[in-house]
């Protein structure tokens, strides 16, 4: 079996299924699909066999994964030992009586768990976008980091494709906000990060990319490319 990571199902399910053979991720037991095996003296498919396997030599696949190493798991003993008794689907009252806590304990570490879970589905959504494509960074004046700043350079240089001529006039101003900032973050490179531009110098550039200049300037500010005084007389690109 060449060596390929495990997936948050292949864990639910105790075993990986590659190459028309169930592996388990316990041990090195395996089964083929398309033959028969005996199981509690019967016969059984490869998937049946397998799950059999794991349910009397492993504890099932949630009490294997349980009684992983601290290392694999991140459980710590105290988390394995109620975790188990959860399991068991045992009352809280139960549960306590069995460990010496209170009820209250119990119910404190159910909070935990379940904040250990939401910190858990978010690394792996973390992890899941570096695999992918990544994403260009937001610019540094943004105001509020969201789906709209989700953006790959393929995106990105297909809407300046779409929305931009050769000659680098804008066709018309998107209305989508996605393609809205990824235009807004085109335009904004035609200004000079380490200059001032009084309002009469910003319109004379946003006029060479199209002729409602004044949305442009109200927009570069409003999305956070620049910013300006309070009584409008000075611009500058936040860099």
């Amino acid at each position: 079996m060449n060596a390929v990571e495990e997936t948050i199902e292949d864990y639910q399910k105790g075993y990986q299924y590659q190459d028309e053979v169930y592996h388990c991720l316990y041990c090195d037991q395996i089964y083929e699909d398309g033959y028969i095996y005996p199981v509690d003296g019967k016969q059984a498919l490869a998937q049946k066999a397998m799950v059999h396997h794991l349910n009397t030599q492993h504890a099932g696949a949630l009490g294997s994964l349980i009684a992983q190493r601290k290392e694999i798991s991140g459980l710590s003993e105290s988390q394995q030992d109620i975790l188990e008794l959860f399991a068991r689907q045992l009352s809280d009252s139960v549960i306590a009586q069995r460990l010496g806590i209170s009820t209250s304990t119990v119910r404190n570490h159910r909070f935990k768990l379940r904040e250990k879970e939401k910190q858990a589905k978010v690394f792996l959504s973390i992890m899941s976008l570096l695999k992918d494509e990544p994403f260009i960074p937001p610019h540094r004046g943004a105001r509020m980091i969201d789906e709209r700043y989700h953006i790959t350079p393929a995106e990105r240089t297909k809407v300046l494709a779409t929305y931009f001529t050769k000659e680098g006039r804008l066709t018309s101003l998107p209305s989508k906000e996605k393609r809205k900032v990824i235009v807004l973050g085109k335009i904004v490179e035609g200004f000079d990060s380490s200059k001032n531009y009084s309002e009469a110098a910003v319109n004379e550039i946003l006029l060479l990319i199209h002729e409602d200049y004044v949305t442009l300037r109200r927009y570069l500010v409003e999305y956070g490319f620049m910013n300006r005084t309070k009584d409008g007389k000075s611009y500058w690109v936040i860099d």
